[in-house]
């Protein structure tokens, strides 16, 4: 018996857990001392059971049968580093034989918002790509995993050639950051070229926590408490005061490509917004078409939309919940089409029984709507999968 038990499961949002040579082992040496480094990892929790076999790092062999023997409880078992599969893509499969997942969408960890973040633009695409070769030798071998690339959008020629390069690799997906890339909107024609390939390629775009850096300034956290703890730096990677808005980015991201017109010149484009909640979504819809209605007469580009935004937004994007959202709400004040599971797994906050907790959330809505909340809108996201 597996974890997800005689339902089918496409998970949009897993994660792999980089050891600190994960960048330097796949960039060309020149640029090694450019790049950013995972120096600051720490390995402290995991370090004594890990393993170097036939090149490839591992846990130890008695680990490994240890955590297979957790079975369909492998959920409630080790996070992080210590997780079945964390840090090796072979592990990675025994994990998934464990979770019974159809298909299981794999993210990096740690490297976005250093990646995204770096000054030196030659360093950032440097970066960029030895992390597409990182994220492509994990998920080499093993068809259920989708590996996500990194693209950065700044310098529109190079983006299309990390696109290109990342494509070649297998990768099935390109991560984003949610900023104006290089002073200019996401719907500003330089940046069509790159709508353009991964349209014809059927690979969506992504935006993911590290999509932006965190939405909550310092000057922010500074409420005269001192004694007081954030989890920042800790486990998780916001704290609460970010989660209130930590959505923002995606959101002026999406809304903005929505008014510049690309989801209507780029019809078959698919986006998803990964692990940045979906309680936001039912209203920027509202917005969205309001939006349109309202300012047609004085933005009249807007009127020439062949598609409403709602439209827009059911054919082309996809969201996925927090675990403690209630997607049932969710799919009531929009529509089914448009939410993902997600176990974010090996990751702490992906809970230790994701299906067992939407499904108490799905109660009451038809079972297609279950079924395409828990495989079937994935798909639509993932058409080449």
């Amino acid at each position: 018996m597996t974890y997800a038990g005689d339902r089918v499961v496409f998970d949009a949002d897993s994660h792999l857990m980089e050891l600190p040579d994960f960048l330097s082992r796949h960039v060309e040496t020149r640029m090694r001392d450019r790049i950013p480094s995972l120096d600051d990892i720490r390995l402290a929790d995991v370090g004594e059971q890990m393993r170097s076999f036939d090149g490839a790092q591992g846990h130890a062999p008695e680990v490994v049968q240890e955590l297979t023997a957790l079975g369909d409880r492998l959920t409630r078992g080790p996070k992080w580093h210590q997780a079945l599969g964390a840090f090796s893509g072979k592990e990675r499969g025994i994990a998934l034989n464990q979770l019974g997942f159809e298909r299981q969408v794999v993210f990096s960890s740690f490297c976005a918002t250093k990646i995204f973040g770096t000054e030196d633009v030659e360093a950032r695409y440097a970066a960029a790509d030895a992390h597409n070769r990182a994220m492509a030798e994990f998920c080499d071998g093993d068809g259920r995993l989708i590996g996500v690339a990194m693209a950065p959008l700044d310098d529109p020629t190079r983006a299309l050639a990390t696109v290109n390069a990342a494509l070649e690799l297998g990768l099935g997906a390109m991560w984003l950051p949610s900023h104006a890339p290089g002073g200019r909107s996401p719907g500003h024609p330089d940046h069509d070229p790159i709508w353009h390939r991964l349209q014809e390629s059927q690979t969506p775009f992504i935006l993911h926590v590290g999509s932006s850096s965190l939405s909550i300034p310092n000057e922010w956290m500074n409420d005269g408490h001192s004694e007081r703890q954030s989890a920042r730096g800790r486990a998780e990677v916001i704290g609460s005061k970010d989660l209130t808005v930590i959505f923002h980015s995606a959101q002026r991201f999406i809304s903005t490509l929505v008014l510049d017109g690309v989801l209507e010149r780029f019809p078959k484009l698919t986006g998803g917004v990964i692990e940045l909640g979906a309680g936001w979504v039912p209203d920027t819809i509202r917005r969205l078409d309001h939006a349109v209605d309202i300012w047609a007469r004085s933005e009249p580009y807007l009127a020439g939309f062949q598609r409403k935004p709602s439209e827009q937004f059911q054919d082309q994007l996809r969201f996925t919940p927090y675990p403690f959202e209630d997607v049932g709400q969710l799919i009531r004040e929009s529509m089914p089409d448009l939410y993902l599971f997600s176990s974010d797994y090996p990751h702490a906050e992906g809970g230790r029984d994701p299906i067992g907790r939407f499904t108490r959330a799905l109660d009451g809505v038809p079972a297609t709507q279950q079924a395409a909340f828990f495989a079937g809108n994935a798909r639509t996201l993932y058409p080449a999968a």
